[in-house]
């Protein structure tokens, strides 16, 4: 059995003090939203800016999951970062990645075994990402994911995603 891998992807960084993710799902649907990395210019590190969900004008990461599988959302947070399994392989706090030879899609493959038409292909197609924030992090087993950005607050991307919601 080949080991897991842990990749890095490249997509703009969420925000390494208040990203503020929101999850929004469905049986066949998922979306996230969450603020990106956005230090202003000149900005000298002594004052604290105070994100809120209802006003604002940064920017936000809206992602859908391609035919998603399963999630986990929840620990850890950054500071118990270094207990998630994958740690010691490259994954960190503050960034998004793929797994490779992931033992979650293998053991969702194994435990589906059982279903009358179970074939193993049906899960060949699906990869599993990981988004780590500031106080969570999710897991997804997903075909692939749409990334878009745009500005104002989460609850503005929040209307966003209700309108893309197909259910």
């Amino acid at each position: 059995m080949s080991e897991e891998k842990v990749i890095e992807i490249d997509l703009p960084q969420s925000s390494v003090g208040a990203p503020m993710p929101v999850a929004l799902s469905s049986e066949h649907e998922l979306f996230i939203a969450y603020y990106l990395q956005n230090t202003p210019e000149n900005w000298d590190g002594t004052s604290v800016r105070v994100m809120s969900d209802i006003e604002s004008d940064e920017p936000i990461a809206i992602v859908k999951f391609l035919r998603y599988k399963a999630y986990l959302w929840g620990p850890p947070n950054d500071e118990a970062f270094s207990g998630h399994p994958l740690a010691f392989k490259g994954l960190e706090p503050y960034g998004t990645y793929i797994i490779e030879n992931s033992k979650w899609i293998k053991y969702y493959e194994k435990m589906n075994r059982v279903h009358p038409y179970h074939k193993k292909e049906h899960f060949e197609g699906y990869k599993h990402f990981i988004f780590s924030f500031h106080d969570t992090t999710l897991e997804v087993l997903s075909e692939g994911y749409e990334f878009e950005v745009i500005k104002g607050s989460l609850k503005d991307a929040r209307k966003i995603i209700v309108q893309k919601l197909e259910w």
